[in-house]
């Protein structure tokens, strides 16, 4: 069996909405102004990015769980990008149908927040 990573991702209404139209095992191209796609090391993170930032934003605001194997994301230094909880991997948009193909099972929504 692959070994894999785990990896959150707090995700806001449109953005669920084409994850779900790919059956749940695909993360949908980035837009323009969206260089990176970062999914985040833990939970704690995730729920406070949905809870505090989508949530104002859009009234709606899920953490999604996905595994990726480990050997495709080893090629992606962890970032800090606040406190020490504050850590995810930044892939360049030109390379997330790669990682898309690299998902094992799933994206699944563990936790959902409302306005």
């Amino acid at each position: 069996m692959e070994a894999t990573v785990v990896m959150f991702r707090p995700t806001g209404p449109e953005e669920l909405a084409l994850v779900q139209a790919s059956g749940f095992k695909r993360w949908p191209p980035r837009l323009p102004d969206q260089p990176i796609f970062y999914p985040v090391t833990n939970e704690e993170y995730a729920i406070q990015i949905a809870r505090d930032w989508n949530v104002p934003a859009s009234g709606y605001g899920c953490v999604t769980r996905f595994a990726v194997e480990s050997a495709f994301m080893a090629r992606y230094p962890i970032q800090q990008v606040g406190g020490s909880g504050h850590t995810e991997w930044w892939v360049p948009a030109e390379e997330l149908d790669a990682l898309n193909d690299h998902i094992v099972g799933f994206i699944e929504v563990i936790h959902e927040f409302f306005r």
